[in-house]
């Protein structure tokens, strides 16, 4: 919890003036620029595993946090139900607190559906209501908690008024339908960043789910995406390059005028998956000046190691399930499902995940370790060895998929800074990774929108 982290401050001062003594009694090191820290100072070197924790801690209060991938229910945005109680979602005020999350990027998702009339409307009124939902939570329900951020200045300045920040992604561009002035429209609406597809090709742009198959829409962009890249630039939205197909996101890169941003990816050298990015991808990010934010994401992180987890967990779930007389069943089954009859297994499953919840560690975690904050801080790793620490950043895709051991939820967010701090990353790296890599892109991509609006 935050109090905690506020009580640890004058022992986290005491632990770095005892290191500050340390060092003073060795010649001087040169100075450090902004990579990673390959050998720690002697000093902390010698720390042990709990002031390794306080420092992480101090570290972690000191900086903002920021997370760009929070997907939403609009369920949970009404009066009677709302992010100010501890919901059972992944992110809500009291876990934002209890982790030290400043910063949440709230999501206006659209799945994707047909190319016409009836699914654009659809599409649109699905993404007001969930940019509704935004705005009544920080200007209605709880505006003394929560404040909306339209740019990096407003961040610094609610963090330091003591309230939590939410701002506002858009996780497919199908919604914009085929009337352009709707980029505008969600920018206005607090929109600061925008993918042209998701799952399943859009109006806009491939989706990176065109590898399952080969079938392609568009070879890349069609005609409309490559002006929603020139609208986007216009308006002060970022591109997000996280789900569409890699000839779109090259594309992209050729077309914008702007840095570029990937708001929940992670390195497909380290896990093969389509929604990662490529050794070429993320070279080509590093010139365009964009940032990585590395996904806590089960599967993109260590695929190996997650099919041997969820095997030995399936395992378990079904015998469980046999014991009681009833059959675990696929997506498409419970799709296939009637609502109450959905409702009904749900509960049992419910009653299921109940039973083997004490019995994980010992009967699937003993088996086949899941994937964990190490793994995610490794694609961190890879990532700033590859193309330098000013391009990666941070995200958790919570709510819609994320969430990892030690990171499963907003609650325990400070463990990725005390893995960071375990790497050797120092409080200014760590930093950059949190929020200020991302917050210099969207100060970048504001800068390039007002010199187009002036020409």
């Amino acid at each position: 919890m935050l109090s905690p982290l506020r009580s640890l401050k004058l022992i986290t001062a005491i632990s770095l003036l005892t290191a500050l003594l340390a060092a003073c009694s060795e010649e001087a090191a040169p100075s450090q620029s902004a990579t990673q820290s390959t050998q720690p100072p002697a000093a902390v070197a010698m720390e042990t595993e709990q002031q390794l924790i306080e420092r992480a801690l101090g570290i972690h209060e000191r900086v903002i946090t920021l997370d760009t991938h929070a997907d939403i229910n609009t369920s949970n945005f009404t009066p009677d139900n709302n992010y100010t109680s501890d919901l059972d979602t992944q992110v809500n005020l009291p876990k934002m607190v209890q982790g030290g999350l400043d910063v949440a990027w709230f999501i206006v998702y659209t799945g994707q559906s047909t190319l016409d009339s009836e699914g654009y409307a659809a599409a649109y009124a699905n993404a007001i209501d969930k940019f509704d939902a935004i705005h009544r939570l920080a200007e209605e329900i709880a505006p003394d908690q929560i404040e909306i951020a339209y740019n990096s200045d407003d961040v610094r300045r609610i963090t330091a008024d003591g309230k939590k920040v939410a701002m506002i992604g858009i996780e497919n561009a199908y919604p914009v339908g085929l009337d352009m002035s709707n980029i505008k429209d969600f920018q206005e609406r607090g929109g600061r960043y925008m993918s042209l597809a998701h799952n399943g090709h859009s109006q806009f742009s491939d989706s990176n789910t065109g590898e399952r198959d080969q079938v392609w829409l568009h070879d890349g962009l069609s005609e409309m995406g490559r002006k929603a890249i020139a609208e986007m630039n216009r308006w002060g939205i970022m591109i997000d390059v996280s789900h569409p197909s890699k000839e779109a996101i090259m594309q992209m890169l050729d077309l914008t005028r702007a840095p570029l941003i990937a708001s929940h990816s992670s390195a497909r050298a380290l896990s093969e998956h389509s929604r990662n990015l490529d050794d070429e991808q993320l070279l080509r990010i590093k010139e365009n000046g964009g940032v990585v934010q590395t996904v806590a994401f089960t599967s993109y992180l260590n695929i190996d190691k997650n099919t041997l987890y969820r095997e030995a967990l399936n395992n378990l779930t079904g015998s469980i399930a046999a014991s009681l007389g009833m059959e675990v069943l696929s997506s498409a089954e419970i799709n296939a499902l009637g609502e109450a009859e959905r409702m009904l297994y749900r509960s049992r499953m419910d009653e299921v995940n109940a039973l083997a919840q004490p019995r994980i560690e010992s009967e699937v975690n003993a088996i086949a370790a899941p994937v964990d904050v190490g793994d995610f801080v490794d694609h961190v790793d890879y990532m700033v060895d590859l193309i330098g620490i000013e391009h990666v950043g941070i995200s958790s895709d919570f709510d819609g998929g994320g969430g990892i051991k030690g990171w499963n939820d907003a609650s325990e967010t400070s463990n990725v800074t005390i893995e960071l701090v375990r790497r050797g990353y120092t409080e200014e790296q760590i930093g950059m990774l949190w929020s200020g890599n991302l917050l210099r892109v969207l100060d970048d991509v504001q800068r390039v929108a007002a010199e187009i609006q002036a020409e």
